[in-house]
């Protein structure tokens, strides 16, 4: 294994290659202005790291979503904070976000991205209303409707702003807050379907 694939090992959310390959890659450009991509990869090699992007429809390293630079900075703090309380009740070491390539486990991933489709073209001042409204989702409701959107609209500029992309910016960015925040009504049917619970058992095997 070559020391810069170490290194970035060593800083991961909750990454184990041993354990599954499959994982979400962050890139986070040095240039300030840069926008930060966030792709799915199916593949890991120990000596070149993560799988290849691909800015096209090919699924392995399918780059998920291109978020603005003043956006990822607004949620990048409460989202690490928010991915190490769950590696650390799991007795998993914490993860920091760096310039350059940061590896995330795959359940931790699917949910960052939902909260970066919510948010790519969302209005800035509503970019609270949406973390808000995301960490009030149990895990099992952000993997199902990553999966969901994912499926129909998953693409970071192909399917931008169209469908389900569209339909997840308004139930997190326009859904009122609650003490209880829960999945708006449209997805709610949907979500107590058995699919849910398979999801679950997909996850419980993957991770």
């Amino acid at each position: 294994m070559s020391k810069q694939v170490h290194r970035i090992l060593q800083n991961s959310f909750g990454f184990n290659p041993a354990d599954n390959t499959h994982h979400f890659l962050v890139n986070i450009p040095r240039g300030a202005n840069d926008p930060v991509e966030i792709s799915e990869h199916y593949n890991w090699d120990e000596q070149t790291g993560s799988s290849p992007v691909s800015y096209t429809s090919r699924a392995d390293g399918q780059l998920r979503v291109r978020l603005q630079r003043f956006k990822w900075e607004t949620i990048a703090n409460e989202v690490r904070v928010q991915l190490n309380r769950c590696l650390k009740k799991e007795g998993n070491k914490s993860g920091q976000w760096k310039v350059g390539p940061n590896l995330v486990r795959l359940d931790l991933g699917k949910e960052l991205v939902l909260l970066a489709w919510a948010i790519e073209d969302a209005d800035p001042a509503l970019i609270r209303n949406a973390m808000a409204n995301w960490q009030g989702f149990e895990p099992e409701e952000r993997w199902w409707l990553f999966t969901q959107t994912a499926a129909a609209s998953g693409h970071a500029t192909m399917d931008k702003n169209i469908g389900w992309r569209k339909a997840v910016r308004y139930a997190l960015t326009e859904n009122p807050l609650t003490d209880l925040p829960s999945l708006p009504d449209y997805f709610q049917r949907a979500s107590e379907a058995p699919l849910l619970a398979s999801l679950q058992e997909t996850h419980d095997n993957e991770v």
